[in-house]
């Protein structure tokens, strides 16, 4: 009696078979067992793809784990562009070795729903991170280029693990005693770098839908702040309010026309 085809579903996603089985099934001239082995291999091609991305992904930290730096660690920001909100900075010291956080990549190229599951991943099995703030109001008072850099150095220092480097996501940091690297497009060639964009995006996500039910009347929720139509619409009717940052040109010509 040949086996049924839920049986033969249920053993290819447990992996219970060997070679002479799979054989056994390849040869099996049912439609639906057919369609099963494909799914199946579409499955295991993309585990070897993610594999290798994640592999290549992790280049620098392997570099640098075969020097001796065992402890390597990765930074990044959300939220430089926007009008409104903070910049919010994530710090990450990855585990050394294999470790596998499948989806990880550039906060931007992963899904919300992702993006919370990795940032839940991280956070457990981190070997280090931190999460830090820049306000709006220090944002005007710095400019936000030193608000990121400023935010930056305080997430790594904020760690409770010192790394021996930190790669950051294109900017140069100031910190006594740890080398740093600073990798343009960094998010999407670094592990420990995406890592740190998925925390500093969902946190950041986060806040500004908080901030959207204290001010629900420019959409923070729908926008995160950034110049969309609706923003800027809801800026000009109603002025800004007290974290969107004044120095930024839409909103400094508002404040004009209000005074």
């Amino acid at each position: 009696m040949k086996e049924a085809v839920q049986t033969i579903k249920e053993r290819l996603q447990s992996g219970t078979y060997d070679g002479q089985t799979l054989a056994l099934w390849r040869g099996d001239p049912r439609k639906a067992v057919q369609q099963a082995l494909a799914a199946q291999e579409k499955r295991r091609l993309a585990e070897v793809q993610e594999n290798e991305r994640l592999a290549k992904l992790l280049l620098y930290e392997r570099a640098c784990w075969g020097k001796g730096l065992t402890l390597v660690g990765g930074v990044d920001e959300a939220g430089r562009g926007p009008l409104a909100g903070p910049v919010v900075v994530g710090a990450v010291v990855l585990p050394e070795g294999d470790w596998h956080w499948t989806g990880l990549n550039d906060s931007k190229q992963v899904s919300a729903a992702k993006r919370n599951c990795l940032y839940e991943q991280i956070r457990r099995e981190a070997r280090a991170f931190s999460i830090t703030v820049v306000s709006a109001e220090e944002i005007d008072a710095i400019n936000i280029y030193q608000a990121a850099k400023v935010g930056m150095e305080r997430a790594v220092q904020a760690l409770s693990v010192a790394p021996q480097v930190v790669l950051a996501d294109a900017m140069p940091l100031s910190l006594p005693g740890i080398e740093s690297i600073s990798l343009i497009k960094g998010d999407s060639l670094s592990a420990s770098i995406a890592a740190a964009s998925i925390l500093a995006k969902v946190t950041r996500d986060r806040m500004m839908d908080e901030y959207d039910a204290l001010y629900p009347e420019y959409g923070f929720a729908a926008h995160k702040g950034y110049g969309t139509k609706q923003h800027l619409t809801a800026l000009r009717q109603y002025g800004p309010c007290p974290i969107h940052r004044k120095t930024f040109a839409p909103v400094k010509e508002i404040l004009a026309d209000w005074s």
